[in-house]
């Protein structure tokens, strides 16, 4: 008969332990819409608390979580979420007057970068980089998956490098 007491216990107990934690890490299944839940919603005054308070438990697309080869708008869709949620950080931190409005920019901006890397394969690109001006904003705001920003349950986000390309420009805002 084995015991689990000693120190080989201690070591299966913990590899289990480690083995089915969802720490930091979004889980590959095959590849479908739902895998990366898109396009986030535009920050609102109703979404802003979750944004700013709610960032640790929202799914973060590490480069293991795509297959090696295809899937590109996934995997684009997935740098779209990290970017976006790194510029988030930077904007929460702002004085609060200023907190939405850097939000708003940081969404757009992501977008924006989001759609010139779908253009950049020879594949069918999302549907709302194809609609120019307000129609373009307006179909992003469509079938959300997520419009409270609300958290993916036991799951906590993997820290992440910032993410470069976001400059505020609070004389953008308009108060």
């Amino acid at each position: 008969m084995t015991s689990t007491g000693g120190p080989i216990g201690f070591l299966m107990i913990a590899l289990i332990a480690l083995l089915g934690s969802d720490q930091g890490e979004t889980t590959r299944s095959s590849l479908t819409n739902a895998d990366v839940p898109f396009p986030p919603a535009a920050p609102t005054s109703l979404n802003l608390g979750a944004i700013c308070q709610k960032g640790h438990c929202r799914s973060r697309y590490l480069p293991s979580f795509f297959p090696r080869s295809g899937g590109s708008h996934f995997r684009f869709r997935g740098m779209a979420i990290n970017r976006l949620e790194s510029w988030y950080s930077l904007c929460c931190a702002k004085p609060e007057a200023q907190k939405l409005c850097c939000a708003q920019q940081a969404w757009k901006k992501a977008l924006s970068q989001f759609c010139v890397e779908e253009f950049s394969t020879k594949t069918t690109v999302y549907e709302c980089c194809e609609y120019k001006g307000d129609a373009w904003w307006s179909c992003f705001e469509s079938e959300l998956p997520n419009p409270d920003y609300s958290c993916v349950p036991g799951y906590i986000a993997a820290n992440m490098p910032s993410e470069p390309g976001f400059t505020f420009k609070q004389g953008a805002c308009q108060m």
